[in-house]
Order: structure tokens, then C-alpha cells, then sequence
């Protein structure tokens, strides 16, 4: 019976996706010809026609009103593209119809197939390739929903515990490759049995900077499935984020040095310092509309409807901003992203969150398929330029580089982890880097000032060829193999919620009384005293004249976990009495505790002030006491 079932699942599969081939083939060669007229027979329309006077007709023949007539010039662009869109999703329910193809084979290596069969049909019967794809179609229209849903879903726990190796991978790990791998081919080009001489430094770095860029998605779907450890998992996540901003920043700048005869040292400097100028000022847009878009988003509760309009609008025009002064519009929009989902998700309601989360994950699902597509089509339809030679040692390079860079660069930030990376965490962290969607635009957006476009092109679709089908399909058996860390599969309950932050607020407290502060002392303490959560959250209000603070259950939670960590807390500062400062607030489990020389609190009576995050009364003068700390918080009078 199983048998019978998955020969059924894999019939279903292969009519949806001929379904969606025969669909994009319909607007092939289905143009209309008007017939050419005899010379001489042009007829001039009035412009007006004369009061009263016959309607003039351009042909005696075509007196008549037609009945049927075709236009396709009129509606071929949008036409198109969403015969495009459908064919992506017919292709998707068509992957998951059929589990087990999905299981061994990534996602991506179906979406090129599919590229690679439609680009023969194409090829076939003469058809041109779509020209969708351009410089400012993929940057202003294609990338910005791709990095949007990559930093609105980014694990944000997480991300801040390893922000430091994150960084570290995704800005001195793609500065490693891009310089190694560029330095390297330009030797190579000096060897005259290649015949690449033609082509310079310049040219070599910016196409080392292309090939950087990793695009691990097969790799994540992976992880995901089998439940890697935690800490890989968000390094891979990350650094494919921010390299993709670090790659795109090399690439704008190598473009403009490529056309420049000689480069002076003091061109260097001035790539250098444009470097972190672009990079720090996109964070910084980013982190202004970021804002912005918390405070506007206070003021929607009486118009639900347009909740997602200005989470999509204001990370849009954080990206548009960027490019319009010419700096990192990746980090404005990543950055954007992670400010305002720690505000935004507290005004919206509940339907408008998950409008913005199924939108943006559609969004960036469908830019991302249909590169994958065009790469397929591309690879067909598109003349290529071959040297195998070139091309070989491009692909060589780039994984000797690459396992260098992670071996080199884990060596250094491991004495500075709590958990450190073993050996098998460095080998998948090497053989990881895939390269996807990103390279290939980039690659093929080049201006046709770079002579040797269509080598790099073909250099560039081999080398997403070879990581996307080899290093894609076998990562799911070596992971299970050297037998990776795992972790806990079911993380996401109110229990594991409850104790986690209860131990990341008590580490908050531990690291204010020791004078030693990391990210969760700046969470709890120093972001809130910055950007108060009163301009930033709608502050919802329950009755005044109840005693028991009336929360939802996940806030209610939440309190319990304080009071268990403030309970806690007392009993240790009692039985070890130690004796604190008066200027020194503790900050503990989101209270401070105002502690005096001679004075210790007793378990039993504790008066508790709310740190301003927390408290969801801020305005009100009471505080919150208790008579014990195993009873019910009530409001004093």
C-alpha cells in the first residue's frame, strides 16, 4: 500500500509541475501580425471626427466592428511574469506533494531543473529569454523582499549571543575569500596557456567579490530539519545575511575601480574608508525607520486594516533611501528589520502580525524562485564563453580559501566563545558555502564594460552548478555522518520561553553586581533607557479599578519568571549579606532593588520597582508590592 501511495504522491507531483510548464509555454510565439499594406495605402484618421459625418475607418475591409481581437504586446510584461510566479508555485506543491524528493534533493536543485527544462523548450523553438532580469530590476525589486525576510525571521536570542562570530565570519571572512580568491586568479591569468592575460586585478577582484557572496538555503532547510545546535545554525544564518551586504559593497566599489587605468594608495584608503562609512550609515537608516515605524504603529489601533502596509513601506523606503545615497541598503533594511519587529509586534494586532509574517515570507519565497529559475533558463538559452582552465581553478580556489578562512578565522574567536566550535562544526561551516541567487544576479547584472562578462557568467553558473547539486545534496548525509551537535527539536513552548528568560534576566542581574556587561545588561537596561518603550509601544491599559493585574497568559508567565528570579535573588542576598552601595539600582530579573549598607530586605516584605520596560502601569505612581512572594501581585493604594 505504501508502495501505491508514493506512486500516486509522484504522479500528482509530475502533473502539477507539467501543469505549470504547459502554462508558460501558452505565450510562445502567440503574437498578432498585422499584414503589411500595399505602398501608398496609408490612411491619415481625423483627429476629430466631423459633426455628423460618417465614422472613418482605416480600411474598407475593416468596416466592420470586430468581434475578437488580440493585443498581446499591451499585457506581455505582466503576462509573463505571472506565468512565472504561477509556474513557482505550481513547482512548490508540486516539491511537497512528493515528500521524499524534497528530503534528499534541496529545494533549489529542483527550481534550476526546472529552469534548466524550460530554457530547452525555449531554446527549442527559437524563443528569446525573458529579459526581466536587470541591474535595477533585481535591486530594487528582487533583493529587497530576499533580505527583508531574512532579517525580519532572524532569531533574534540567538543572533545577539553570537553577534560578535557572526560579524566575524560574514565581514573578515568575505574580505578573506574575496581578496585570497581574487589575488589568486590573477596569478593564474598570468600563465599564457590559459589565455586570460586580458584580464586585470581589477576585474579578478570584482569577480572574487561575486563568487563570495554564500547563499547556504539548502543548507539552513538542512539544519532545520535535523535540528543542528543552536550556535551553528544562527553563524550560518548570519554570516549569509550580513555577507550578502559585506559582497554587494565590494562589488559596487570594485566596479567603479575596474574602469580605473592605475590605482593610486590613496584609492585604497578611500575604498577602505567607504567600506564602513557605507556599511555604518545603512545600520543607521535602518535603525531610524526602524523607529519610526514602532512610533507610527501606535497610533493603528483604529485602523487595523493598514497595520502591514507600513511595516512593508517603511523597510522599503529604508532600502530606497540607502541606495539613493549610495550606502548599504542590505544593513538599512536588515537593520530596520530587526529594530522595529521588538516594538512593531507589541502594537499590531494579532492578525496584522501574521499577515506581515505570511507577506513577507511569500514575498521573499517568490524573488528568491524565480532567480533560481532564471538561472536555469540563463544557463540554456544565454551564448557562454568556456575556458576550462579558468574555470576549474575558480572552483578550486574558492573551496581552499573558504576551508582556510573557517579553519584560520575559528581559531581566532574560539578562545572568546563560551562554546566553542569542534572540528565538525568547522568542516560544515567550510562546506556550507553555497553559492546561490545572489552571485548569479550579481553576475549577471555586470555592465558590458567588463570585457570578459560572458566568461565570468559561465564561470559563475558552473560554480552554483557544483555547490548547489554536490555540496547541497550531500550535506544532509555527512551531517548525519560525523554526527553533528543537535538540539532540542521542541524549543518553542511557554516553558522553555519562561526559564529562558528568567536565566537571561537573572544573567542581566549577575553581570551588573560583578561590573562585567554583555548583551543582556544593554537589553534590559540601556535600550530602554535610550529609546523608552513609552514612544515605541502602545500602552494597553486594563481596568483601574481591579487590584490584581489583569495580564494575558504569556505576560502573566512572564511575571511568574520574574518573581521566581526576584525570589531568588533575595534569598541569596540575605543569607550571604552582602552590603551594596547606595547609589548602586541593581538590575535584576527587569527590577532593581534600591540596597543600602545597613539595611537588607527580608523575603517575606519586598518592595518592587518596575523597571520602565516592564512595567505595563508606567504611568501610574503605585508599586507594586507584596506581602509574600509565593502569593498574587497586587497595587498598593
Amino acid at each position: 500500500m505504501s508502495t501505491m501511495g508514493g506512486l500516486s504522491q509522484m504522479k500528482l507531483a509530475v502533473n502539477f509541475l507539467t501543469i505549470g510548464l504547459v502554462i508558460l509555454s501558452l505565450p510562445c510565439g502567440s503574437y498578432t501580425e498585422i499584414p503589411p499594406k500595399p505602398p501608398g495605402s496609408v490612411t491619415v484618421l481625423p483627429p476629430v471626427k466631423p459633426a455628423g459625418g460618417p465614422q472613418a475607418f482605416p480600411d474598407a475591409e475593416n468596416s466592420n466592428l470586430p468581434v475578437f481581437t488580440m493585443d498581446y504586446a499591451r499585457i506581455q510584461v505582466p503576462f509573463e511574469v505571472t506565468l512565472w510566479v504561477l509556474l513557482a508555485s505550481f513547482a512548490k506543491i508540486g516539491f511537497h506533494v512528493y515528500h521524499k524528493i524534497t528530503f534528499w534533493v534541496p529545494e533549489s536543485c529542483l527550481l534550476i531543473s526546472i529552469g534548466l527544462i524550460v530554457g530547452a523548450i525555449m531554446h527549442s523553438v527559437h524563443e528569446e529569454p525573458p529579459a526581466v532580469l536587470s541591474y535595477n530590476v533585481f535591486f530594487l525589486f528582487m533583493l529587497p523582499p530576499i533580505v527583508l525576510e531574512s532579517g525580519y525571521f532572524m532569531p533574534t536570542r540567538p543572533f545577539f549571543e553570537n553577534v560578535g562570530t557572526v560579524l566575524w565570519f560574514a565581514v573578515v571572512g568575505t574580505l578573506w575569500n574575496s581578496i585570497g580568491i581574487g589575488m589568486s586568479l590573477y596569478a593564474v591569468c598570468q600563465i599564457e596557456a590559459f589565455e586570460v592575460q586580458d584580464i586585470n586585478l581589477q576585474e579578478n577582484m570584482l569577480f572574487a567579490a561575486i563568487i563570495s557572496a554564500v547563499d547556504p538555503v539548502a543548507v539552513l532547510s538542512v539544519f532545520e530539519d535535523v535540528s543542528v545546535n543552536e550556535q551553528l545554525y544562527i553563524v550560518v544564518f548570519g554570516e549569509c545575511l550580513f555577507n550578502d551586504a559585506v559582497t554587494v559593497v565590494l562589488y559596487n566599489m570594485f566596479i567603479f575601480v575596474a574602469d580605473m587605468p592605475v590605482v593610486e594608495p590613496v584609492d585604497v584608503f578611500l575604498g577602505v574608508a567607504r567600506f564602513f562609512v557605507v556599511g555604518l550609515g545603512g545600520m543607521g537608516f535602518g535603525v531610524i525607520f526602524g523607529f519610526v515605524a514602532s512610533f507610527t504603529t501606535r497610533f493603528t489601533s483604529n485602523v487595523r486594516e493598514i497595520e502591514p502596509l507600513f511595516i512593508f513601506m517603511y523597510s522599503y523606503l529604508a532600502y530606497l533611501v540607502a541606495e539613493l545615497f549610495s550606502i548599504s541598503s542590505i544593513m538599512a533594511i536588515v537593520t530596520c528589520a530587526l529594530t522595529m519587529k521588538y516594538y512593531v509586534e507589541e502594537n499590531v494586532s494579532q492578525r496584522s502580525c501574521t499577515t506581515i509574517r505570511h507577506v513577507v515570507k511569500m514575498l521573499g519565497t517568490i524573488s528568491e524562485t524565480l532567480i533560481f529559475f532564471f538561472l536555469g533558463v540563463v544557463t540554456i538559452t544565454t551564448e557562454h564563453e568556456w575556458n576550462w582552465g579558468y574555470i576549474m581553478f575558480t572552483l578550486l580556489l574558492a573551496l581552499v580559501w573558504r576551508g582556510l578562512g573557517v579553519l584560520v578565522l575559528t581559531q581566532i574567536i574560539n578562545p572568546f566563545r563560551t562554546i566553542p566550535f569542534n572540528f565538525k562544526d568547522q568542516f560544515i561551516l567550510g562546506y556550507g558555502g553555497l553559492r546561490g541567487a545572489i552571485s548569479f544576479a550579481l553576475v549577471f547584472t555586470l555592465p558590458d564594460s567588463i570585457g570578459r562578462k560572458k566568461l565570468f557568467l559561465t564561470t559563475t553558473i558552473c560554480m552554483i552548478m557544483f555547490t548547489v547539486f554536490i555540496q547541497g545534496i550531500s550535506i544532509r548525509p555527512l551531517i548525519e555522518f560525523i554526527n553533528v551537535r543537535r538540539t532540542n527539536r521542541n524549543l518553542e513552548t511557554i516553558n522553555v520561553e519562561i526559564h529562558s528568560r528568567l536565566i537571561e534576566h537573572t544573567i542581566a542581574g549577575v553581570e551588573d553586581l560583578c561590573g562585567q556587561w554583555s548583551h543582556y545588561y544593554w537589553k534590559d537596561n540601556s535600550l530602554p533607557t535610550c529609546f523608552p518603550s513609552e514612544l515605541m509601544v502602545r500602552l494597553k491599559f486594563f481596568c483601574r479599578s481591579t487590584c490584581v493585574l489583569d495580564f494575558p497568559v504569556c505576560s502573566l508567565c512572564f511575571f511568574v519568571a520574574i518573581v521566581l528570579a526576584v525570589k531568588a535573588w533575595v534569598d541569596i542576598l540575605t543569607r550571604i549579606q552582602c552590603c551594596v552601595p547606595l547609589s548602586c539600582n541593581i538590575l535584576m530579573s527587569g527590577f532593581y532593588f534600591p540596597l543600602c549598607p545597613k539595611e537588607m530586605y527580608s523575603p517575606s516584605t519586598v518592595t518592587i520597582h518596575p523597571h520602565p520596560l516592564y512595567d505595563p502601569y508606567p504611568h501610574y505612581p503605585p508599586l507594586y508590592t507584596r506581602t509574600s512572594l509565593s502569593g498574587v501581585l497586587f497595587k498598593s493604594s
